[in-house]
């Protein structure tokens, strides 16, 4: 296991988290990547090409010397001395190509290829334009070779602020039609909207979705080393199981060999009954059925065996996968999660990772909850003081306070929930004595106006969201000399 983004379709958006080209890239308006490049840090910029790359032992690439010449021409890792490449790898597939091109300019395996980064990377990212919408043939069949990680699978809708909120909500819809016929889970795939690239928005009425997807898109990256070694533990349990159901499948097929005639005829007949014989293990040792191998693939690979020569079932190896499953997998995560608090993983950093949310552009900033706190001005509930207290001389005030029966009635005709009402009156009775003054009643409905635009509500109150009077009141009740 290595730890890489699988980027289908993503022609230039690694430039966009590396805020730098890399060797051997190249950009265009069509695909433009013939190949599989491999992008991962290196003290010096350079490429290193895919025959060198496969007999290289400190690279994880060896296995893919069984795709052939054909496949390693066309692969090639580039590295150089980036910051975010010090904590994740990325590999760029080949642009997704369309009509009778795609099924005669690969002179390889390209399912095949796909399906093996796929077992092995953390994080699938599926590339789509919004204004290019397109599920073609051989992006289906790459989508469908990635079957069995479906939960490594992201998909990003880039170049989302060229169409406008409505055209936006069909190409979604549109986008989520599409997926479901292709990956068949019940789950819902996670789709980032959003315009991953440094130019500017087209159309900026959904400025503040793009800016939360990508903060989203970017955490979850970010996660990555962090969950590492519990994916590898789980990539490990994984394997174990299969081997387990593997070792099953051929010894059934061994003991039902003859022992010297018609051996072809019975092998021809066992590959037809596969799927017959799948359900005979699945109730005889209670296999879960998504854990026997694709019976297609299958059928197809015992072509070339001598069934007669598998080894024979050995229990107490299946004892003993048994007893790791069942024993030593805890003990691991207790040790894994021991490490990682003595030794916390370090969060990708650097390109576009590198201050997205320092200085008055982070999220949020200014915006919300977080509007005046740069102390521009004394109060920022002032600048509409004037109509709440319009509203407040009108819910009959004894002494300068309303009760919180008016105030309920009032604060209600914002149609939101009780519970989040009742949140904002806890943060604006700021004296907690069950009324609300003028300065009150006006930081209440801030805060509904706040809730009503979109933006959380804070878990305590800002010092700068404070009423005037109460930062007075509370000065006067610190005395210094109590400390």
């Amino acid at each position: 296991m290595f730890r890489v983004n699988l980027r289908i379709n993503m022609e230039g958006k690694h430039r966009y988290l590396l805020e730098q080209d890399f060797p051997g890239m190249r950009i265009g308006p069509e695909p433009t990547t013939d190949g599989f490049i491999a992008v991962m840090y290196g003290d010096n910029e350079g490429i290193v090409p895919g025959n060198a790359l496969v007999v290289d032992p400190k690279k994880p690439f060896r296995k893919l010397n069984a795709f052939g010449n054909s496949f390693l021409n066309r692969f090639i890792c580039s590295q150089m001395p980036n910051q975010v490449l010090q904590s994740i790898s990325i590999i760029d597939t080949p642009g997704i190509l369309s009509g009778e091109k795609q099924r005669i300019s690969r002179g390889y395996d390209f399912a095949e290829v796909l399906r093996w980064f796929g077992e092995r990377v953390d994080r699938i990212i599926l590339l789509f334009d919004a204004h290019k919408l397109d599920i073609s043939d051989e992006f289906s069949e790459a989508i469908r070779a990635l079957k069995g990680q479906d939960d490594k699978i992201r998909v990003v809708l880039n170049k989302a602020d060229q169409v406008d909120t409505q055209q936006l909500m069909r190409i979604y819809g549109a986008l989520m039609w599409s997926l479901g016929k292709v990956i068949n889970t019940p789950e819902v795939v996670r789709v980032y909207l959003g315009s991953f690239w440094a130019k500017p928005l087209q159309n900026t009425e959904n400025r503040r979705l793009f800016e939360a997807e990508s903060q989203d898109l970017f955490r979850d990256i970010q996660s990555l080393p962090k969950n590492a070694a519990l994916r590898k533990l789980n990539d490990l349990i994984k394997r174990a199981r299969l081997a387990k159901v593997h070792a099953y499948i051929i010894s059934y097929l061994k003991k039902e060999m003859p022992s010297l005639f018609g051996r072809e005829k019975k092998k021809e007949e066992l590959i037809a009954r596969l799927p017959e014989i799948y359900a005979i293990l699945q109730r005889e040792h209670h296999i879960s059925p998504g854990d026997f191998p694709n019976v297609n693939k299958m059928q197809d690979m015992l072509q070339h065996y001598d069934f007669s020569k598998f080894p024979s079932l050995k229990m107490k190896l299946i004892e003993s996968v048994d007893k790791m499953l069942a024993s030593k997998i805890a003990g691991l995560m207790t040790m894994i999660r021991e490490e990682e608090t003595k030794v916390p993983p370090a969060m990708v950093s650097g390109g576009a990772f590198e201050g997205s949310q320092d200085g008055p552009f982070g999220r949020g900033y200014g915006e919300g909850i977080g509007a005046g706190a740069d102390g521009a001005e004394d109060w920022i509930v002032s600048r509409d003081k004037h109509r709440y207290d319009e509203i407040f001389y009108t819910l009959m005030p004894v002494n300068g306070k309303i009760s919180g029966v008016n105030a309920k009635k009032e604060m209600m005709n914002s149609r939101l929930p009780n519970t989040v009402l009742g949140k904002i009156w806890k943060l604006a009775d700021c004296d907690q004595d069950g009324s609300l003054d003028d300065e009150e009643f006006a930081l209440a409905q801030h805060l509904i106006k706040v809730k009503l635009e979109g933006y959380e509500l804070p878990a305590e109150l800002p010092p700068h969201l404070v009423p005037p009077a109460h930062r007075k009141h509370a000065e006067a009740e610190y005395d210094p000399g109590e400390d």
